[in-house]
């Protein structure tokens, strides 16, 4: 086997590979002889039959396997004498493939951009600044409001019922005159405005008073999930008993309790620790965006042509759909791509590398259990459907890769963090929310 360099311009690589007819043959030979014990064939014993029949057989598979194997060998033995690590899968194409027949030589070309020599970066010279913000009374008393109006009761009011309030109802539903099962309920207590009857249910309600009897039509989904009666218009017949207005509880003790707290005091103190574990994951956004700018600006290296390409086009791709909201296929058409989104996938190219490099180096891993939460927070997008995305998780090697790409980099991040010298400022919640802002601004 020979391999002959055909380019070697800047990051590109090009190889031509000769396999010998002898060698591919004797491939062939040692295959069939290592089966041949196990090969039974009608006319002979196990392990009998003649080499001949088992290469007119046999010989035209094996011969595939023969190349393909070679063909492998030989890239393996590449990379690893040149340290080579393709940006990309190799291009490899079998030279006059279609003219090609048994008993000639196999010339294999291979062609893919090698990833660059990564400089070591010296991480003590990184200089970062953490933003820190503490609840103050002001947003743990907001925040307690919003708790409080989650456990709100309904207190019995006079006159008309209006969105937001709570009606008690007995109804019954007919389609086409009929009756049908589970659409009868009684004494059942209806938030006006919660969307949880059938569209246009709740609002035919607004207006009524106490002792009221109101008919209210409407039309089930199509989608709904009765396939009798998705589609089909229904009428409700109800009987209003009571009309209530919504009241938030009192913020007291007895509320914390509802929430688990010992007391109001207690559930003050975890609103605020909630709270600024928020900001403190907004502040971890911006630090972050400072260190990679610094990384940006301190390390320089020439990039794999086909990973900024990639790149440019996924990200004016998912410009065109944030831009389009409407347009949810593919068949769009080629999006082209602007120097703006090149030099944004230029960036980020160069900082993927960076931190990989600097994670491989240092060994970062992420772990079982970090795979298996992040599954988990993904699966709970789809409610009912949990095992089924962990099935598809499993049989999806891209799938898994978006899902630990992330986890690695904020790892590796943290490593980054940890060498740096870091600064804590304390800032206000309205200071740390224009640095989230900028962070929109690439």
């Amino acid at each position: 086997m020979q391999v002959t360099e055909t380019q070697n311009d800047g990051l590109k690589r090009g190889y031509e590979i000769t396999i010998t007819a002898k060698e591919l043959d004797e491939k062939v030979t040692a295959k069939l002889s290592e089966a041949q014990p196990e090969i039974e064939m009608k006319g002979f014993r196990k392990g009998k039959v003649p080499m001949a029949m088992l290469r007119k057989q046999f010989g035209p598979r094996i011969l595939g396997e023969a190349m393909q194997e070679s063909v492998d060998g030989a890239m393996s033995e590449h990379f690893d004498k040149t340290g080579d690590r393709p940006a990309m899968q190799p291009k490899i194409e079998m030279k006059d493939g279609e003219n090609w027949k048994e008993g000639d030589d196999v010339v294999v070309t291979v062609e893919y951009e090698a990833l660059p020599d990564i400089p070591d970066v010296d991480l003590s010279g990184v200089k970062l600044e953490r933003l820190v913000v503490k609840a103050n009374e002001g947003e743990v008393n907001e925040a307690l409001e919003s708790l409080a109006a989650t456990a709100k009761n309904f207190e019995a009011k006079d006159g008309k019922a209006e969105n937001g309030d709570q009606v008690v109802i007995d109804f019954e539903g007919f389609v086409d005159g009929e009756a049908f099962e589970g659409g009868k309920g009684e004494g059942y207590p209806l938030e006006l405005g919660s969307g949880s009857f059938i569209p246009g249910f709740e609002e035919q309600l607004v207006g009524a008073k106490a002792g009221d009897d109101v008919e209210v039509t409407v039309k089930f989904p199509e989608e709904y999930g009765a396939e009798h009666l998705a589609g089909k218009e229904a009428l409700f017949k109800c009987k209003v008993h009571e009309v209530k207005a919504p009241k938030a509880a009192e913020i007291d003790d007895e509320m914390a309790k509802q929430f688990g707290a010992e007391d109001l005091a207690a559930l003050k103190a975890q609103v605020a620790e909630r709270l600024e574990a928020e900001y403190q994951g907004a502040a971890r956004q911006v630090m972050k965006r400072g260190l990679l700018d610094q990384l940006d600006d301190q390390v320089k290296f020439d990039l794999p042509p086909s990973l900024v390409e990639a790149e440019a086009k996924q990200i004016a791709h998912q410009l065109y759909h944030e831009e389009n909201p409407d347009d949810h296929g593919h068949d769009h058409g080629e999006i082209e791509t602007t120097e703006e989104h090149t030099t944004l996938a230029e960036r980020r190219v160069r900082l993927g590398l960076l931190l990989a490099e600097i994670g491989r180096k240092q060994e970062i891993e992420v772990s079982d259990a970090e795979m298996t939460q992040a599954i988990m927070n993904q699966a709970r997008q789809y409610p009912g459907q949990e095992r089924a995305f962990f099935e598809f998780v499993q049989q999806n090697p891209q799938m898994q890769q978006q899902l630990r790409a992330p986890i690695f980099e904020d790892k590796v991040v943290d490593y980054i963090a940890g060498e740096a010298k870091v600064d804590d400022k304390e800032v206000t919640k309205e200071e740390l929310q224009k640095e989230i802002e900028k962070l929109d601004e690439l």
